[in-house]
């Protein structure tokens, strides 16, 4: 008796000394955040102005370490609390983290190209309308799976989807409609739910660029991403909250969730999660396929999945980013704003962004797009040599890329809708800034100084 009463107290002394490391280990990440990662010079004019960059604190890191401490490695306590808090946060049911956004991409098409679904699984040769004017990886899991991309213009100063072609881009053929908030600008949600309503087509909200934005449809305000079947995000770093590399796919639709942690985690049907065995308490007795009754469920496989689970060391940062989120969101309305105003009086030599009606967006970038008589590629390379950095919208007509030459020679393989001519004019004379969390309103002014003096020169 006595020996087990030591032993207990020897185990006690222990983990008490153990707690003690960790916290001991944590309190000095922190002040070593604070010392080495927080004390940064202040900006100056003439200094690079960066289009996005990580905004984070001590917090991060400790989460980090933390999560290190553990070396538990992969999904984990904190991939569980991001799910929960990011679902909670959109207002949705299920919410599963991934690699990147890409990856989330990728999971949310794949999901309905699942026989789960019927008479709605996507096919290959089934179309999906889709836009040319954003970033790729939001069409590269159509063309890779042999569906058909359906290309529709898009509009200025919008820069999303022209609803108008909707009808036109339809066909017999037609499953879904997958399309990105540009830039944090909500497209047009009531104009495209009430058409895939209407035509029983899925709709997958890419909302790598818009997290915190928020669209009004049917007279309640809701988080975009939430509104369509799939939503999907990326946390990679430039993005409105980061985890470095990152993604989610969420849904409000138990079979679509089910689907979606099936394709993420290699394709299996059982929905353990790491480091858990037999939940359901049926591992041994199931019958699936031509497999023998009793075999293993975690070895059994109801889809062609993959292995897109992102770590533990991940999810901890992104649970520390999501308690920082909404001030993110207004500050990025705030520098646009104030970059807004900066430039109204350029408006007869370049075009600025407008929200979307019934949409308040989560700004990621300030969109430009250069009038007649002034030089896009002029503008971009004066704003860089001053140091202030620029980006393209993406790919700006995708079809137009050495990815679509074989496709392009064949005549096969996607469809186009009309000749795209404000999707090559965006090609042709568009370009944005940044406006992330962490300018300060002397980079703003500056950057607006730049874009009147770039004008000026151009005279």
């Amino acid at each position: 008796m006595e020996e087990r009463v030591q032993e207990q107290m020897e185990k006690q002394a222990q983990v008490q000394t153990q707690e003690q490391a960790r916290q001991e280990i944590l309190d000095r990440v922190a002040d070593y955040c604070r010392r080495f990662h927080m004390e940064k010079k202040a900006y100056e004019t003439g200094d690079r102005i960066p289009y996005a960059s990580r905004v984070y604190d001590e917090h991060e890191m400790v989460n980090l370490v933390d999560s290190a401490l553990e070396f538990w490695l992969t999904s984990g306590r904190y991939t569980e609390a991001f799910e929960r808090k990011l679902a909670e946060y959109l207002g949705v049911r299920f919410c599963a983290l991934v690699n990147s956004g890409s990856s989330a991409n990728l999971v949310a098409f794949m999901t309905l190209t699942s026989p789960l679904l019927g008479k709605r699984q996507i096919r290959r040769g089934d179309e999906v309308i889709t836009v040319a004017a954003g970033f790729p990886t939001t069409v590269t899991p159509i063309i890779q799976y042999g569906a058909v991309p359906v290309f529709v213009d898009v509009t200025i100063p919008q820069y999303n989807i022209d609803v108008t072609q909707l009808e036109a881009a339809l066909s017999e053929r037609t499953k879904a409609v997958m399309i990105a908030h540009t830039l944090g600008n909500p497209f047009d949600l009531a104009a495209v739910k009430t058409f895939c309503d209407k035509h029983n087509l899925w709709l997958i909200e890419d909302n790598c660029d818009a997290l915190g934005s928020r669209y009004t449809i049917d007279g309640e305000e809701k988080l975009t991403g939430s509104v369509g079947d799939i939503g999907t995000s990326s946390f990679y770093p430039p993005h409105h909250m980061t985890m470095g590399e990152g993604g989610a796919v969420y849904t409000d639709n138990p079979l679509l969730n089910k689907i979606i942690r099936s394709f993420r985690d290699w394709g299996r049907d059982c929905a353990c999660p790491s480091g858990h065995d037999n939940l359901c308490g049926h591992r041994f007795d199931g019958q699936y396929g031509e497999l023998p009754r009793g075999y293993d469920h975690k070895y059994v496989y109801s889809h062609f999945g993959y292995n897109l689970k992102a770590t533990d060391l991940q999810a901890a940062i992104g649970c520390a980013q999501l308690e920082k989120f909404p001030g993110f969101v207004s500050r990025r309305r705030e520098n646009f704003a104030r970059l807004y105003e900066a430039l109204i009086d350029t408006q007869n030599q370049l075009i600025l962004p407008e929200a979307e009606p019934h949409a308040t967006p989560s700004w990621f970038g300030f969109l430009i797009t250069c009038r007649e008589g002034v030089d896009r590629n002029a503008l971009v390379r004066y704003l860089e040599g001053k140091g202030i950095q620029t980006r393209m919208l993406f790919a700006g007509n995708l079809t137009r890329h050495p990815c679509f030459d074989q496709l392009r020679a064949a005549g096969e393989g996607y469809r186009i809708i009309g000749d795209l001519p404000v999707t090559d004019r965006i090609m042709r004379d568009t370009f944005w800034i940044g406006v992330y969390p962490g300018m300060t309103d002397e980079m703003l002014d500056d950057m607006a100084a730049a874009i009147h003096e770039g004008l000026r020169s151009m005279k």
